[in-house]
């Protein structure tokens, strides 16, 4: 079996939330492979813990990866603040082709656009891949499952942090299908009575009140916030209010776009332009629309940039939705040229972190080793960029954790799925599959 078949047969996808199946990317040829260790979602120290605890498996599974691609060089993103990670990665770096590149505290300099730039200068076309530059992308922990892939490891485990109003804020490895509810009990249970939980970050990821959800193969963790904390409040709004607050309040500043991180870097996102569709959606908005094409919805322009504190991230979003309703796919035509100001507009996570008064929840959150054994987990069938599994088992049979339980559609872009504990399926619906410990 060769190396994209055990990654594809393990179910290996992009760990940092993406979730593009990683044996595609591995069956490619590219100058560069690039390990993403920036990590910068406030509050969210993940990937540092993992640095810490598996460094010689992060990097062993990324020099697979490059000898498996014809790569070069290799490059590893870390902030410079964290200090103890560059020593521990270049401990095992050390005499290789791989070398440290250092990154500021800036949100968000784990953008993969971003970090192809700083690491190799080159810039991805717009709409574009790595791929297309020569370079390759994956989360450090998607470099941990490569290497488990290679020997015949599935992914049946998620590494997440659990942090905000929490007892023990921490990370750990958890199988993957149990309930936020679990996770936040693993962390010592939530700080306060009344609260509500941002899956995945709270710039990119989402506000749920639902702590039944389960842990995916893309879930970075939970940020555990009080119910009446602004973020809460403000993110929570209906989306049709957040259009009409919009509508009615923008200003046209401009500043949503000047700070945009994908505007720096040279690809035409203006959200201030967006927000014009918003009042003249009957003079207009297809034209309005296409500046949102390339936006990364990182959310710097809602949650920071605009001095009226509206939605202009939410508009891009909205603004994608109709174009595709619409067939219309905008193609920048100029040359993607760095903004002269880029250097000097960067923003710094803890201000960030001021401005979403979450600065008091910035905790350290130490790796601690569980051996939880949930009573049931859910298996989602999506977990990927592209199609659901299928699933391969049915009712009452038992499966062993490792086993498959769904298969990506064959000829399309998915992955396999498997159980993670020992156990007997339960239910098997369009959309998960229960397994129930035995």
């Amino acid at each position: 079996m060769d190396f994209a078949t055990k990654i594809r047969e393990a179910g290996v996808v992009g760990a940092g939330g993406g979730g593009f199946p990683t044996h595609i990317k591995a069956g490619s040829k590219v100058e560069f492979v690039l390990a993403n260790g920036a990590e910068c979602e406030p509050l969210l120290h993940k990937d540092y813990e993992l640095m810490l605890a598996k460094p010689e498996e992060i990097v062993n599974g990324m020099k697979l990866m490059m000898s498996n691609t014809g790569s070069s060089k290799g490059y590893f993103g870390i902030k410079t603040k964290n200090a103890k990670a560059i020593e521990v990665i270049g401990n095992h770096i050390s005499n290789s082709n791989i070398s440290i590149t250092e990154l500021g505290d800036f949100y968000p300099s784990g953008d993969e656009y971003e970090l192809v730039y700083e690491a190799t200068g080159r810039l991805i076309p717009p709409a574009g891949i790595p791929l297309q530059v020569g370079c390759l992308v994956n989360n450090v922990e998607t470099f941990l499952n490569v290497l488990n892939a290679n020997q015949g490891k599935p992914v049946t485990e998620k590494f997440i942090c659990v942090a905000g109003a929490v007892k023990n804020p921490s990370t750990f490895f958890v199988p993957v299908g149990i309930t936020v509810k679990e996770a936040i009990e693993l962390a010592g249970g939530a700080s306060v009575q009344d609260y509500a939980v941002f899956v995945s970050g709270i710039m990119m990821g989402k506000l749920t009140f639902d702590f039944d959800e389960v842990v995916t193969k893309t879930t970075a963790g939970f940020i555990i916030l009080p119910s009446n904390h602004y973020l809460v409040n403000r993110t929570k709004q209906p989306e049709k209010n957040k259009h009409r607050i919009g509508k009615s309040a923008c200003d046209q500043c401009t500043f949503c776009t000047e700070f945009c991180p994908r505007y720096l870097l040279g690809y035409n996102v203006q959200p201030h332009q967006v927000m014009r569709s918003l009042g003249f959606t009957k003079t207009g908005s297809s034209v309005w629309n296409q500046m949102a094409e390339l936006c990364c919805a990182c959310g710097l322009c809602t949650l920071y940039s605009c001095p009226e504190d509206l939605f202009p991230k939410e508009a891009c979003d909205k603004a994608k939705v109709e174009m595709r309703a619409e067939g219309i796919k905008y193609v920048q035509t100029k040359e993607v040229k760095v903004h002269p100001m880029k250097k000097g507009r960067k923003v710094p996570l803890k201000q960030l972190m001021r401005k979403l008064k979450v600065l008091d929840y910035d905790a350290h959150t130490p790796y601690k080793e569980f051996n939880y054994e949930p009573a049931s987990v859910k298996i989602m069938l999506k977990q990927n960029a592209g199609e659901k599994s299928e699933p391969v088992v049915k009712a009452t049979q038992f499966v062993k954790k490792g086993d498959v339980v769904a298969v990506a559609p064959k000829d399309k872009l998915g992955t396999n799925q498997h159980a993670s504990i020992d156990g007997i399926i339960s239910d098997v619906t369009e959309n998960f599959i229960r397994i129930v410990r035995k």
